[in-house]
Order: structure tokens, then sequence, then C-alpha cells
């Protein structure tokens, strides 16, 4: 029989705290990946714009903090942790911590809500690592499954969404109804077709969109990091922005593949697409994603998901593709 699970962790991408951080961080991101010095100098620039710190790592403490009071209330006495794959508090660290705090088994929550590789099936390499690093006495850690259509994601981003389209009407009056654009980021087309990522993007979409009541709706992609000679999936945001000027002056977006509002959502869409917009003659609200603050119900959520493993609690999903499996399947997410 295992061992009852006896901590959480959160388990995030992670993101430099001031400017001396930037360019290490940006180093450790793409390490292996062969990527010029001069492109991370460009990119360090736009954490230069806010002043070098990216908003992930205080949202993720926020998060856990707000997660362990909602443990609290349920009566689930379980220390919530934290842990980043590329940046301060290290992953390792963390699972360090858990060790030598006399853990055994502990369940993962990971700010990401898709299957995909380095979605998913990447930060179970982490925690192996992780593991590894931490030696004999590191706890076993199981990874809490996708939930793109759980109520606690869906119905937030449904309000958020709502919000974004308010905004529009209060700023610029009566007018035609915002097409509503979901971005997600972009991934090789070698490694989409290996994973359910774009499936289950359009499934989230399609739910947020009747819970709207949106006629209209797009699902786009950004933050495309890749070679130019190799095939990603397409059309890139701002591509889709200037295509779609004339038929629709007015455009919310929803970044649904983020759980917070990082630097991907932060530079990529509130300044990139933003200008796009504004050249394009688009009037732009862009919904908030649903970790940021955080949403209660996306805290609740973490709470449902870990009594699902912890005392059977109900397993809740919308839609028509069902609750996924608590452990992936062997070879799921590869990574081409």
């Amino acid at each position: 029989m295992s061992e009852p699970y006896d901590a959480v962790v959160i388990v995030s991408f992670g993101g430099p705290e001031g400017p001396d951080e930037v360019l290490p961080f940006l180093q450790n991101v793409t390490a292996g990946r062969g990527v010029p010095r001069s492109r991370l100098e460009e990119a360090a620039r736009h954490y230069d714009r806010v002043g070098g710190v990216s908003p992930l790592n205080q949202q993720c403490r926020r998060l856990r903090r707000e997660l362990a009071d909602e443990l609290d209330r349920a009566g689930i006495g379980l220390p919530v942790y934290w842990g980043n794959r590329n940046w301060r508090p290290w992953l390792a660290d963390a699972v360090a911590a858990m060790a030598a705090a006399g853990h055994r088994r502990a369940l993962a929550l990971v700010t990401s809500a898709y299957s995909s590789y380095s979605g998913c099936r990447q930060y179970l390499e982490d925690i192996e690592a992780a593991r590894a690093a931490a030696g004999p006495g590191a706890p076993v850690i199981d990874k809490i499954r996708p939930y793109y259509d759980h109520p606690g994601l869906i119905e937030p981003w449904a309000d958020a969404v709502a919000a974004a389209s308010s905004k529009l009407k209060e700023s610029f009056g009566p007018g035609p109804e915002a097409r509503l654009v979901f971005t997600a980021h972009s991934i090789p087309l070698a490694m989409a077709g290996g994973c359910q990522y774009e499936r289950q993007l359009r499934e989230a979409a399609g739910l947020i969109a009747a819970a709207t009541g949106h006629s209209g709706w797009d699902l786009v992609w950004q933050s495309r990091s890749g070679p130019p000679a190799a095939p990603w999936l397409e059309p890139d945001v701002n591509d889709h922005l200037r295509a779609v000027a004339p038929a629709h002056p007015r455009v919310v977006l929803a970044p649904i593949g983020f759980v917070t509002d990082h630097m991907e959502v932060v530079w990529d869409l509130d300044v990139e697409a933003a200008a796009t917009a504004a050249d394009a003659g688009i009037k732009l609200a862009r919904a908030v994603t649903p970790g940021t603050a955080p949403d209660p119900r996306f805290v609740a959520m973490g709470r449902e998901l870990i009594e699902e493993r912890t005392g059977g609690g109900p397993r809740r999903a919308l839609g028509s593709l069902g609750v996924g499996p608590d452990a992936c399947p062997p070879g799921c997410c590869p990574r081409s």
C-alpha cells in the first residue's frame, strides 16, 4: 500500500527578480539550444522595460500562500512548498527541504494547465532530476493531472473575458461585438503532433466562448522562439490581428495558454500585440489570467485537485474530453 501524501509542491517556470538576474536566467532557459548572446541581450531588454523583474515569482508566492490557507480551511494538513525550473527558488532546493523535513510522498501542482512536452513531460523530468539531486531521502512526487477543462479554470476565464468585453464598451461606447482571440505559446509542429496540446486548448477556448456568448473566436499563437526554418503552430497573434482588422475593429485577447500574467503575457501581448493592434486600428482589451491575483476559484481548484488524490474527492471537468488520467501514459508528450 502506498504511503499517504504528506506535502504539496507548486512547480513553476521561474523568473528574475532584479536586473542582475535577467541574463543568467535567460541563459538557464535556453541552455543547450545554441541561442546567440545577442538574442539573449535583446530579450533582456524586455525585462529592462519592467525593472528587470518577472511578475511570475510574486504571483507564485501569492498562490502558495493562498493555497496553504485554502487547505487549512478545508482541514487538509499538508504544507505547501514551491520550486522553479529556471530560477530561484530552485525545485531541487524545495525537494531537498521536503526531504529534510521528513516528507515521503508529495503532490506537484504545476503552473501549466495543458499536456505538452514543456508544459507537462518536462516538469516530470524536472521533478525526477530534483529528486536525484536530493538523494535517497527524497520524497516520491506525483504530478497532478492537467486541469485545462476544470471549472476552477474555465469559470474565472469566462468572467475575465466578460470583464475585458465590458472594458471595451466602457472605453469606446456601443459598437460591434468584439472578436474573441485566444492565445497560447506556440510549439513546433513535430512536438504538437505527439500530444493533446492543441486539442485541449481548443476545448478550453470553446468552453469559454460558449460561457461568454461569443459567436466567433479564434485560437492563435505567440512567443515562438525556434529557428525560422522549423514549422511551428500558426498563425502568430500579430499576423492574425493584422488579418482580421478590416472585419473586426474590436478584439478581446485571452491568453488561455497561461495561468498567470508573466513576461510572455506582459511583453508579447501588452506591448507587442497592443502595438500591432493600434497600428491596425483595432481597439483591444486583454483578459487577465486566473492565477494572477489569484482568483479564489482557481485556488479552490488546486484544493479540489489535491482532494482527488488524497481523499477521493469529486473529479470535475467540463466539455467533451472528460477527466484526464492521474498519471501520464508512457511516452506521452515527447520532445519531438
